[in-house]
């Protein structure tokens, strides 16, 4: 007998199971697999042996030297990007329909300092059930299984913890679980974007491999979609505002709890980052920008050149600024990507997401739903707040959300 999993059915489920192993779903017409892929991006990370991490830790990090930190947790945290094998080599979960060749694809992109796929499963598994299409999860460098196992280990990254809370007494939401990242970026602001164009040109890499029908399950003519929560949302309008490689014409942009520019984001969060990393990224890329760039050839290439990446993830980060290019290209892009939102979101506020997508003006024509569900929740926690009471009123908006992102990826 076929069993359709509904939300909480679907979370049960892929909470049970171990490893990335195969697996014919309950409903009888769906497939989890998972796939290999090699990384080239890393050439763009930060190397030590070009001076770009050892000897460029920010003023705030002197007391390391002096090995306030553990020698263990140093070389975890100070590693070169460039030498993380998981970020090179890595496998991501795929859902197919069973019976044929999936005639489209959506690319699902998850939220910044994410280590597991357990929340978005059932998210994909939904979409491959209402659409019919493949859905693949893909990870962004240096999270998921593409960062070692260290910057997870509760033991070290509560070490780390207690450590910048030491260095840093006025740190705000410090965690084992933002130790990682928040040291990470808090020394190195630039591995934002770096990291974000290597995912990039990953992307673009696995859309031509695609094209040449080099991964099993799907038509190679498949349209190419993309949902897009938090700041994989970010990563995504940068691919689709990017001159080159252009996006093609039919692909399509849904947007889940994000869609504002960075200065208008709030990602301090005990889930996310602390307050000193925030305000190191923020710092250098709202406030110093052009002394960095002057200080930094290779970043200056990347953001002053119109037709690159880093140009649109320029253009995304302030509000205000080259707001008439970017709305230009918005606008042009009318009809292809659609906004849901939350009224309480707090990481991402909704009128945020409204003011970069609508326009100052209110004059682009992208819709953008701001939605209230009648239940505690968050944007870390969208839908599972309720997870153990099993609160109809989750069901019910989390079959609301996919079912409007279902039907704009397949209503052409």
């Amino acid at each position: 007998m076929k069993d359709i999993l509904s939300y909480y059915k679907a979370v049960e489920f892929f909470h049970n199971i171990r490893g990335e192993q195969t697996l014919a779903l309950p409903d009888g017409e769906t497939q989890l697999t998972f796939r290999s892929f090699t990384s080239q991006g890393r050439s763009l990370l930060p190397d030590g042996s070009r001076g770009t991490v050892l000897e460029k830790i920010s003023a705030g990090f002197d007391a390391v030297k002096e090995r306030l930190f553990y020698k263990e947790i140093d070389r975890i945290l100070h590693m070169d990007d460039s030498k993380v094998k998981e970020n090179t080599t890595f496998r991501y979960p795929l859902f197919l329909p069973l019976k044929a060749e999936a005639p489209g694809v959506i690319l699902l992109l998850h939220g910044l300092n994410e280590k597991r796929w357990d929340k978005y499963l059932p998210w994909a598994y939904t979409l491959c059930r209402q659409t019919g299409y493949a859905v693949l999860l893909f990870p962004i460098a240096f999270h998921m299984n593409r960062s070692p196992g260290e910057w997870s280990d509760p033991r070290l990254m509560n070490r780390v913890s207690k450590d910048r809370q030491k260095l840093f007494p006025n740190v705000v939401d410090s965690s084992l679980a933002n130790a990682a990242i928040s040291t990470r970026l808090h020394q190195l602001p630039q591995r934002f974007f770096w990291s974000g164009l290597a995912t990039f040109y990953d992307i673009t890499r696995l859309i031509s491999s695609l094209r040449k029908g080099e991964v099993t399950g799907i038509n190679p003519d498949a349209p190419v979609h993309f949902f897009a929560y938090s700041v994989g949302a970010y990563l995504a309008q940068v691919l689709f505002l990017t001159e080159e490689p252009r996006l093609e014409e039919r692909s399509r942009l849904f947007i889940f709890c994000g869609g504002a520019a960075f200065n208008r984001m709030n990602p301090v969060s005990r889930e996310i980052v602390d307050s000193e990393a925030n305000i190191a990224v923020y710092s250098f890329f709202i406030e110093h920008l052009e002394k960095e760039l002057k200080n930094d050839p290779q970043l200056s290439r990347y953001f002053n050149d119109p037709r690159s990446p880093g140009h649109a993830f320029r253009m995304m980060l302030h509000q205000n600024k080259m707001s008439d290019i970017r709305e230009s290209k918005l606008r042009d892009l009318s009809g292809r990507i659609r906004a849901l939102v939350l009224k309480q979101d707090t990481v991402v506020p909704p009128y945020e997401t409204v003011n970069l997508l609508r326009g100052n003006d209110r004059e682009i024509p992208l819709p953008v739903d701001i939605e209230d569900p009648p239940y505690p929740y968050s944007h870390i926690k969208p839908f599972s707040e309720g997870i153990t009471k099993k609160d109809p009123a989750v069901e019910s908006f989390f079959s609301e959300v996919f079912e409007t992102a279902s039907l704009f990826f397949t209503t052409l």
